[in-house]
């Protein structure tokens, strides 16, 4: 159907219905005709109204539609330049979006049923995002029984406008019809990620999401999740895999990066090398470097492959010693005369090799665990839950096996201060000392805390949240942008107006980087706005300081910091608070298990995002000072730098002290 039927299907509407919020029709990119702008701005603007008139419509389906709004208006809004195939490929969007606008006001989802190649979307719960993916269902996929999910993530993709755009013309080929559906024995699902960050921080989520949003619309086989990916894929696929071992069957990276100071190292032009950094950059490290998490792998299966003339083989080489350091033999399968593509003789073996292990499925109670972390940000494998650390972003490891008997016993375990089993306990012995259990009911989580050497259980879990850092809830400042925030700018008299502008400042790089680099609309209110539902469902991200903002004058007590009209003092640092700020994370005294911000948007900015993904590791911890310089008014993002200089920057102790 033309896109001038469709048109006159939908009723013309409101244009600020669902989906992004503005499009400056006078600034768009070169390449764009007043004719075709007229065109994708009345279509957009009906595209909204239709959307927003499907009162039936579950997330996913309006997911479904706003999909090409949301890549349309980023195209708008990012690009510089649009040749004939870019304007050709926002025409043939907007036509998608409506048509399947048109289908859902009729109460038909074709896309739900299509075999082969399909784009979809989510809802994303971080920032209310729409967020696309693609899915790939082969030809004896029927929905009567659940089926494996093979995770396939993309390579690096430098972002830009039409970056959605072009990764859902890949997949989109109509929703009937289209091209052939493959013979295979499972779906598979290609996440976009938020484009290009390795899958960390927001992109770690969406991955998760999409996950679950197949999961809601087709019949997946949970126990048969296999997750892999080629180049920034595969380096993904050891990041998430290894380190949310529980969640996959097996996992196939196929040539990449395991770690930042070495692959920093790679011979290529332009690589930005990461020398020595300061001791806090150096411990945040070990939140992301998968090299640290090889233990893991003896959760995990692992089948990797690479090209014996890939200018990264070296990485598959330092993840092969990390195996043997932990002692495991890495699978890893070499293609030769192979560069860094994806040989298909070996991908194919690869697949077979994979394949072996989905068809176990996952055993949810082994009889061993071996888990390694360095933060309860990753702290469960199947019936071993990680509650407290001894100290983060150093080594922590747990080694116990259950008898015949039922009973437990721990050998190793080392920088844990509490842990709960979720597993029949017929009795446990830590380091050969039998600890007494009290009465437990089947099915109860038993929690046991040690200190000094000396463990106890104190019973079943569910009785009380500790207030130091705990699982979800660890730092550093990054980690608050992984799950759903909300930034509150301060409305009201500041106590010092240069502090006032610098926090002003933040916040708009804050919303600019977000949009163009994490690819939504960054959640912001007025403080006046918030609600209570607010602050016990979201972090809450505060600009200002406690004059211009009521709600960081309310938490300020119960801030593990020091803040007057002349003072602010912070990690030993004292300082006026007149050209000072202080920017940090910690546990909300709002909500227990969400966070607070002070001035502080993700701690790498746009200088990293638009070079490499290996760069977007923490910069600051869990706390700054800043001495804020002249300027910030005036601050735009076209500035190259900033107006403010870290003065000192770490991580607090495990009490959030």
């Amino acid at each position: 159907m033309k896109t001038f039927a469709i048109l006159a299907l939908l009723a013309v509407g409101c244009a600020l219905g669902a989906g992004p919020r503005h499009v400056d029709w006078e600034r768009l990119p070169a390449g764009l005709a007043a004719a075709d702008r007229d065109a994708v701005r009345e279509g957009l603007g009906r595209l909204r109204a239709g959307i927003g008139r499907l009162d039936r419509a579950t997330p996913d389906q309006r997911a479904a539609a706003e999909l090409f709004a949301k890549g349309i208006v980023w195209a708008l809004r990012f690009e510089t330049n649009l040749a004939a195939g870019d304007v050709a490929l926002l025409k043939r969007s907007m036509n998608r979006g409506l048509q399947r606008a048109e289908a859902l006001a009729a109460d038909r989802t074709p896309w739900t049923v299509k075999k082969g190649r399909v784009l979809l979307g989510f809802v994303s719960a971080v920032d209310g995002s729409t967020q696309p993916y693609g899915l790939v269902v082969p030809r004896g996929y029927d929905g009567t029984k659940p089926m494996r999910l093979d995770v396939v993530l993309h390579g690096s993709s430098k972002p830009t406008g039409l970056s959605e755009l072009r990764f859902g013309a890949a997949f989109d080929d109509g929703d009937e019809g289209g091209q052939a559906a493959p013979d295979a024995d499972h779906i598979e699902l290609h996440p976009l990620g938020r484009v290009e960050n390795c899958y960390r921080w927001a992109g770690e989520t969406d991955v998760f999401e999409a996950i679950e949003a197949v999961a809601r619309n087709h019949r997946v086989d949970r126990d048969r999740i296999v997750l892999r990916g080629m180049s920034m894929g595969a380096s993904g696929t050891w990041h998430l895999g290894l380190k949310h071992p529980d969640r996959f069957v097996a996992l196939g990276p196929y040539c990449g990066y395991v770690d930042t100071h070495r692959f920093s190292e790679t011979p290529i032009p332009g690589f930005v090398k990461v020398g020595p950094l300061p001791p806090h950059q150096e411990l945040g490290l070990h939140m992301l470097d998968s090299v640290d998490y090889a233990a893991n792998a003896g959760a995990v299966p692992v089948v990797a492959a690479i090209g014996d003339r890939d200018v990264f083989f070296q990485s598959h080489v330092h993840m092969g010693e990390a195996f043997a350091r932990e002692g495991l033999a890495m699978v890893n399968l070499i293609s030769p005369g192979t560069g860094h593509a994806i040989d298909p003789a070996t991908h194919r073996e690869q697949l077979r090799r994979i394949g072996e292990h989905a068809a176990k499925g996952l055993d949810h109670a082994p009889d061993r665990i071996r888990f390694v972390t360095w933060t309860l940000k990753y702290n469960r494998c199947h019936w071993l839950e990680l509650l407290a650390l001894g100290r983060h972003y150093e080594r922590a490891e747990f080694d116990g096996a259950f008898g015949a008997d039922g009973t437990l016993s721990i050998g190793t375990i080392a920088n844990v201060a509490r842990f709960a089993i979720h597993r029949p306990l017929a009795g446990v012995r830590i380091r050969g000392v039998e600890i007494p259990l009290p009465a437990a009911a089947a099915g109860d989580v038993l929690v046991f805390a040690g200190a000094g050497g000396v463990w106890r259980c104190e019973g079943s879990g569910g009785k009380g949240t500790p207030e130091g850092k705990r699982p979800g809830v660890q730092g550093p400042i990054d980690d608050a942008f992984a799950t759903p925030f909300l930034c509150v700018r301060g409305t009201g008299k500041p106590w010092n107006p240069e502090i006032n502008a610098w926090a002003a400042a933040g916040l708009r790089r804050f919303e600019h980087e977000w949009a163009r680099y994490m690819r939504g609309d960054l959640p912001v209110k007025d403080d006046t706005e918030v609600t209570e539902a607010d602050t016990r469902g979201k972090n809450l991200v505060l600009f200002g300081d406690p004059g211009s903002n009521p709600w960081i004058a309310k938490a300020l007590p119960r801030l593990p910091v020091t803040w007057t009209r002349d003072q602010v003092c912070l990690g030993g640092i004292a300082a006026s608070s007149g050209d000072h700020a202080p920017v940090f994370v910690c546990g909300s005294p709002f909500a227990a298990d969400h966070y607070i911000v002070i001035n502080g948007g993700h701690t790498f900015h746009e200088r990293e995002f638009a070079a490499f993904n290996y760069l977007l590791f923490p910069r600051l911890g869990d706390w700054a000072v800043m001495r804020v310089k002249p300027g910030a008014e005036r601050w735009q993002p076209t500035a190259a730098e900033f107006p403010e200089e870290v003065v000192r920057a770490g991580y607090f102790d495990e009490a959030w002290k």
